[in-house]
């Protein structure tokens, strides 16, 4: 299972976020995403512990802690969703030029 980390600063870096995690256990894994159209972190990552009772530990400490002058929402990441080819509901236009989403 994954922390999901949220309300991060845009200037975090993963040696950051490993540095502040592993004060409670073994960090293995850290991700940030990046906006895929101009390479900005998205203000939110996900950081795998070593085990559950670590992963415990940091939520407990760190969620709602300022940090970089922010307010962290730290939590249990949710299993992420597979999405299908028409995944987003994309928009089909009718005749008559109106739009309906599907």
């Amino acid at each position: 299972m994954s922390i999901y980390v949220g309300n991060l600063s845009y200037e975090v870096t993963e040696n950051d976020l490993s540095e502040v995690f592993s004060e409670y256990g073994t960090v293995k894994r850290i991700q940030l995403p990046t906006d895929r159209e101009t390479g900005r972190m998205r203000g939110f990552g996900f950081v795998e512990m070593g085990t559950d009772a670590e992963e415990s530990a940091a939520i407990e400490a760190l969620d709602g802690a300022e940090w970089m002058g922010r307010d962290l929402k730290v939590n249990k990441a949710k299993p992420r969703e597979e999405r299908g080819p028409s995944a987003g509901g994309g928009w089909k236009s009718r005749g008559g030029g109106s739009s309906r989403r599907y």
